[in-house]
């Protein structure tokens, strides 16, 4: 189990370089925001978060609670179980269904929760400035041959930290962020560097965020369905894919 700030490594796979991020693992998932939310659990007498039924967070939270021994409540949105929602009540979470399920209600209803019991609130999409330090401090050893960093944009953190890196450490190469989930411009406006337009284009995957792009890989690298594999059409020759993690 990987608990520390180690850098993740950099590998050259069919002529493309290949940030390997979700080779972090702690509790038994994986990827940049199991180290956010290892470090933000710690000390924790519980957590509550808010979570899309279909997001990894789900079983990222739930798995870390159930190690560190703790409780753990989820708001998700109503509807039928999904693989996640199985597999963060088989880690121990105790989810609570909310109707309507906007983010902005879900995310609401579990703040609000957190401070009624004194549980720490995990936020929606590890909404946090933790989240990115955290993965700016991944942006070392960017070799020279990079032409262009490419990452998936869920939430917007991920990306809002590769920037943050990318800035502190004077590196000058373009981004291109593959948006996989909603709008992520208000979070990137607040956490990303000033003037970070400049920095990065943003395009939308045509396939829309449930939708699962099973069995595709990167040089037998399986690749997450839902956020990294459906980066792989935009690739190019030296780019930098950055892996966030896999479910």
């Amino acid at each position: 189990m990987k608990t520390s700030v180690s850098t993740t490594p950099i590998e050259r796979v069919d002529g493309i370089f290949v940030k390997r991020d979700d080779l972090f693992s702690v509790a038994g998932v994986n990827g940049g925001k199991a180290r956010t939310c290892w470090h933000l659990m710690q000390g924790a007498k519980g957590v509550v978060t808010a979570s899309s039924r279909h997001s990894p967070q789900l079983v990222i939270v739930a798995n870390i609670a159930s190690y560190l021994g703790i409780p753990c409540l989820a708001i998700v949105p109503q509807g039928i179980n999904t693989p996640e929602i199985i597999r963060a009540i088989k880690a121990g979470a105790k989810i609570t269904r909310c109707k309507p399920g906007y983010n902005t209600v879900i995310i609401a209803r579990a703040k609000k929760l957190a401070i009624d019991i004194g549980y720490r609130y995990i936020p929606f999409g590890m909404e946090c400035v933790e989240a990115v330090m955290q993965t700016a401090s991944q942006v070392r050893d960017i070799p020279q041959d990079v032409k262009r960093v490419v990452a998936p944009v869920g939430s917007g953190m991920s990306l809002a930290g590769i920037l943050k890196g990318l800035r502190t450490s004077d590196i000058n190469v373009p981004v291109l962020g593959v948006i996989v989930g909603a709008n992520p411009l208000k979070r990137l406006d607040t956490y990303a560097p000033l003037f970070w337009p400049k920095m990065v284009d943003l395009v939308k995957a045509p396939q829309p965020y449930e939708a699962h792009c099973d069995g595709v890989s990167l040089g037998g690298i399986p690749l997450d369905p839902v956020y990294e594999a459906k980066c792989v059409p935009f690739l190019r020759d030296n780019d930098l894919f950055w892996i966030v993690g896999r479910r």
